[in-house]
């Protein structure tokens, strides 16, 4: 198989952790993965915040249920869409999907694992990560990411699904 298929097909959701930093490099390499997605008209409407604090780290797990993993991680990234900077109207979502997909391809071409939490469109997880970073009005936390060196191997998942797949027609 071609090796930037097989390397898709091999990334996996890592919610296991062992202890040890990410080199400052490596996250600035995963930011720029993720500024590199496509988003409509190119605007670009995404925020990221890295979270490094263990004492915010904390928190999280108390408002996201499906969290708990960040605990053991290196660091989190907390990716915002930001409505003000589109102009394609609603495509904020899209467009952090795709930068969120690059955290994680960027992640996993550095050996380390993450897994995406996903906090739009749920009020409950929504209010508690704007409260918790401060975050501006017009700024939509979008998905969490937590970050670390893996401390399992997932098993390689076939996914693909013939009979999901229509031609011209359903």
């Amino acid at each position: 198989m071609n090796e930037f298929l097989d390397f898709i097909n091999t990334r996996r959701s890592i919610r296991k952790y062992k202890e040890g930093e990410i080199k400052e490099e490596d996250i600035n390499k995963i930011l720029e993965a993720a500024m590199q997605a496509p988003s409509a008209k190119n605007q670009q409407p995404w925020h990221f915040i890295v979270v490094k604090d263990k004492e915010v780290i904390e928190k999280i797990p108390g408002f996201h249920p499906n969290a708990s993993m960040v605990k053991q991680a290196s660091l989190g990234i907390l990716v915002c869409g930001d409505p003000n900077l589109e102009t394609a109207k609603g495509m904020w979502v899209q467009d952090c999907s795709a930068a969120t997909q690059n955290i994680l391809l960027a992640v996993h071409a550095l050996n380390l694992g993450a897994v995406w939490t996903g906090i739009y469109p749920r009020e409950d997880r929504m209010e508690g990560f704007k409260k918790l970073f401060d975050l501006p009005e017009n700024i939509i936390p979008f998905s969490f990411i937590p970050i670390g060196h893996p401390d399992e191997e997932p098993f390689k998942a076939e996914r693909f699904k013939k009979e999901r797949i229509h031609y011209d027609k359903w």
